[in-house]
């Protein structure tokens, strides 16, 4: 059997993740005099899609947007994170963001490291810039740091699981494993509150270089996690059947597509979108993040998109580089050096990177609440709001002031070990790692990416292909249940990430058969039509007698 710590950790708050998100709901929920445990899969001076830096920040400053939200919204709505949002979350967001932007500037994180706010980037000719541009390469460190200083625990290498409930529904405490060791032990915690933050679904599809499976522009150790435990917590999941793709230089994937000074154009010369004709630092080129697909529809034309730099001047080209390194992209930059490429000569071919789910999951409300009484989630996972490194800074700090407040009016802890949710995993733990043979979480992980490929993919999506899908990953799932094997701790890591996948695709498939028409990338060839009538309305699933429901509910 796999050991298990005898003794509980007790605390107010537990933070699920590292991240942004999690660090900054960690010092929220600290300032608010709570007890603060943050469980972290890796380390979080280097964790999370954040982990090596960002350079744009969404966010509202009055003095430089004027006094009226309004355009702002507006190009909340129809910037690349846009299209999702409830807009109570938009507008709260909003109001909230100056607020961190300061905090941020105070602790370290060079937010104006030119002097002034600086927006540029991801933007429209003619209209509102909400990116802020920052250097954000410090970020992880100085969160730590911040959260350190509070007296928050930080507990690395201990991924969460499963989130106890009590009778009622409520919260009363966690399952976690430590892999700190080759011999991995498992971590019971008794909480008033868990907050989850555990990022987006790297690995759910196949990365577009075949055998590289780490080879992916957001942070790969975030598998979805934390929406299969809040469903099967209870909570409600939205906007799940809706992908996302990112895109950047083709076969070398990394975010950071805005920072480019440059147009995306074809190989004569023409560019692909109508923004902009010129490279300008103030604009990007906005085309990638108004025409997701542009990549995959001139390729299918017989052509390629590539980002054109030439003919910028020497001052744009240091910004760009200074950019790209804020942003966490110095392996690109150190290999276009080792390959002799000169931006100012050479075009960059680009693509569409693989779909994730990044502001599809898990439900919250204002306060960052799911509908389970003590779980909030914020960042990357959560389905009904997305501002990415943004939105992780200020829901996160919404959701560790509201546990914080919340832990507060509860004046003891339950005993989540006696759960028999703590048994039940002990069990399936203790099987992966004494089977002598059987397939690795390579092969199951895999295995679900193929069948999310070809079953839930970005250009055909139809009810049967749903179905098959669906009884290829119930398969799947009953197959790794009962043959999985773990020889280690890391193994037992990469195992529980596999069933997460699982989890999370099927839940996929479901909402997506539900959604009966074509809107965005869900392409239902059955049903090849946007149907007005569900303008505004977000599918959830939730867990009803251990089986998903999906329902519609109107965006708020």
């Amino acid at each position: 059997m796999i050991a298990i710590d005898k003794k509980s950790i007790e605390c107010d708050v537990l933070v699920v993740g590292g991240g942004i998100g999690g660090l900054m709901a960690a010092i929220a929920a600290a300032d608010g005099g709570a007890k603060v445990v943050v469980a972290e899969k890796a380390n979080t001076k280097r964790s999370g899609s954040g982990a090596t830096g960002n350079d744009h920040f969404q966010c509202y400053i009055p003095e430089i947007h004027g006094n009226d939200i309004a355009p702002i919204m507006k190009e909340m709505n129809e910037c690349l994170t846009g299209g999702w949002l409830d807009q109570d979350m938009t507008h709260l967001f909003l109001m909230e963001s100056f607020d961190r932007v300061k905090d941020w500037d105070r602790w370290g994180i060079p937010m104006r490291p030119h002097g002034t706010w600086e927006f540029n980037g991801h933007a429209k000719p003619g209209r509102p810039r909400i990116f802020l541009k920052y250097g954000g390469a410090p970020q992880k460190e100085v969160l730590t740091r911040e959260a350190l200083k509070r007296g928050v625990t930080i507990m690395n290498k201990v991924p969460i699981s499963d989130v106890i409930t009590n009778k009622e529904g409520v919260v009363i405490g966690a399952i976690g494993v430590s892999i700190a060791e080759d011999e991995p032990e498992m971590k019971i915690f008794r909480t008033k509150n868990v907050i989850l933050t555990t990022g987006n679904t790297s690995r759910l599809y196949s990365p577009r270089t075949a055998g590289w499976m780490f080879n992916t522009a957001n942070c790969p150790a975030c598998t979805g996690g934390g929406r299969a435990a809040a469903y099967r917590a209870g909570a409600k999941l939205v906007n799940i059947e809706m992908p996302n793709t990112h895109a950047g230089p083709k076969y070398f994937a990394r975010c950071g597509k805005a920072t480019w000074i440059g147009v995306l154009r074809d190989l004569d010369g023409k560019p692909a979108g109508p923004f902009v004709t010129q490279p300008t630092k103030e604009l990007g080129d906005v085309t990638a993040d108004i025409w997701h697909g542009v990549f995959t529809y001139k390729n299918k034309a017989g052509q390629s998109v590539y980002m054109d730099c030439s003919g910028i001047a020497e001052e744009d080209l240091n910004y760009m580089r200074w950019g790209l390194t804020q942003e966490g992209d110095t392996s690109l930059l150190e290999a276009m050096e080792n390959q002799g490429i000169d931006l100012r000569k050479h075009m960059v071919e680009f693509q569409q990177y693989e779909p994730i789910l990044i502001g599809r999951g898990v439900q919250i409300n204002q306060k960052a609440e799911t509908d389970v009484p003590g779980l909030y989630a914020a960042g990357d996972e959560v389905g009904n709001f997305r501002a990415d490194i943004a939105g992780a800074c200020i829901f996160g700090h919404i959701a560790g002031r509201n546990a914080a407040a919340r832990a507060a009016t509860i004046s003891s802890f339950e005993n989540a070990e006696d759960s028999p949710q703590v048994e039940k995993k002990r069990e399936l733990y203790s099987q992966l790692l004494d089977r002598k043979s059987g397939p690795s979480w390579k092969e199951a992980t895999v295995a679900v990416q193929n069948v999310m490929n070809d079953y839930a993919g970005i250009e055909v999506r139809s009810e049967a292909l749903f179905k098959t899908g669906l009884e290829y990953l119930g398969r799947l799932q009953e197959s790794a249940l009962g043959g999985l094997t773990a020889s280690n701790s890391h193994e037992l890591m990469r195992c529980q990430e596999a069933l997460d996948l699982i989890e999370v695709g099927q839940l996929i498939m479901h909402a997506g058969d539900f959604r009966k028409e074509t809107r965005g990338k869900h392409i239902r060839v059955d049903h090849p039509y946007t149907n007005p009538l569900l303008d505004n309305k977000f599918v959830t699933v939730r867990q009803v007698n251990s089986n998903p429901l999906a329902e519609w509910r109107d965006r708020t």
